[in-house]
């Protein structure tokens, strides 16, 4: 047994504690699971942390001069370099307790972005960072668009949802792409530790946080973060929402440790709920069941996720039950 699986999150003690979390008082919307992103990541650390946000929802909402929500040492950084800013703080770190201008002791450095600024703008300095190996982890808030400047589409984007770059219509269905796989790319650069957490599962995504800070190489965690103003859904619903997204198998959970692949959370056949569940909640996908129905594209976006999900299966060496 490890010194992390002797650690049980006790969620309700983590929950009461007096830690250095996101203040209350930020400006997200109402339903925008970003903040909880932040809180939980922050809940897992155990050693003095410093955050990176990149320029998104995140960094404006909780940063409006002369206010902060941050009660950790905290910068913002353009939208395409957190990936470069955060290596250059953890080499800082390492320099000066080299030269003895600073205690050795373990100093967690933290990079947020959204997809806009991870899948897309921000993926050369990501890459970059994986590959020099530097002690960090970056957690990637996926709200499936660049919501913070338009909702227009991105890397991350679903197939067939409507944004204000990829509209709903009789020319396109909304998005004719698939999105990127961005923790597979992660878990290419042959990283110690990549994995997917989703806010409706808390417990699962605090131990990944704490699996991933224990790791001495570069980390990625791809979070699931609803956005009920860009999906068009009801702020009510982002939890129930989260979760519908691992029960059809559209987000699964799962993490790469050393170069294996483990599910940890696994999706019986008989329980697995069709893509239609998850897309009905969000009115970005409207147009696809009026007017007319498309069960064309429908169709196809089953497909792509029962391919993605047996994929992972056979990664993972597990067989369907």
């Amino acid at each position: 047994m490890t010194e992390l699986e002797e650690k049980p999150i006790k969620w309700r003690k983590m929950a009461l504690e007096d830690k250095p979390v996101l203040a209350a008082g930020h400006r997200l919307c109402a339903g925008c699971a970003a903040p909880l992103v932040a809180k939980y990541a922050l809940m897992a650390t155990e050693d003095p942390t410093i955050c990176v946000s990149a320029t998104g929802c995140l960094e404006v909402s909780t940063t409006i001069y002369p206010y902060t929500a941050w009660q950790t040492p905290w910068t913002h950084c353009a939208f395409e370099n957190a990936g470069a800013v955060a290596s250059g703080i953890e080499a800082a770190n390492k320099a000066m307790m080299r030269k003895g201008k600073k205690e050795k002791r373990k100093i967690n450095v933290i990079a947020f972005g959204g997809d806009g600024g991870t899948f897309d703008i921000g993926l050369q300095a990501l890459s970059g960072a994986l590959e020099r190996g530097h002690n960090m982890l970056y957690i990637c808030y996926d709200n499936g668009a660049y919501e913070n400047t338009g909702i227009q589409r991105s890397g991350a984007t679903p197939y067939g949802a409507a944004t204000t770059t990829s509209p709903g219509g009789k020319v396109i269905p909304g998005k004719p792409e698939f999105p990127k796989d961005i923790t597979k790319i992660a878990a290419a650069h042959d990283v110690q530790y990549v994995a997917t957490v989703n806010v409706a599962y808390p417990k699962d995504f605090i131990k990944k946080v704490r699996k991933a800070l224990a790791s001495e190489d570069a980390s990625f965690i791809h979070a699931f973060s609803p956005c009920p103003l860009g999906w068009r859904a009801d702020s009510s619903m982002s939890i129930r929402i989260a979760d519908l997204a691992v029960q059809t198998c559209m987000y699964p959970l799962y993490e790469v440790d050393c170069g294996d692949f483990n599910l940890t959370k696994m999706v019986k056949k008989e329980k697995k709920l069709p893509v239609e569940e998850f897309i009905n909640t969000q009115a970005r996908f409207r147009h696809l069941f009026q007017p007319t129905r498309r069960d064309d594209v429908i169709s196809d976006m089953q497909k792509w996720v029962d391919w993605k999900w047996q994929q992972l299966l056979d990664l993972c060496g597990v067989k369907e039950e």
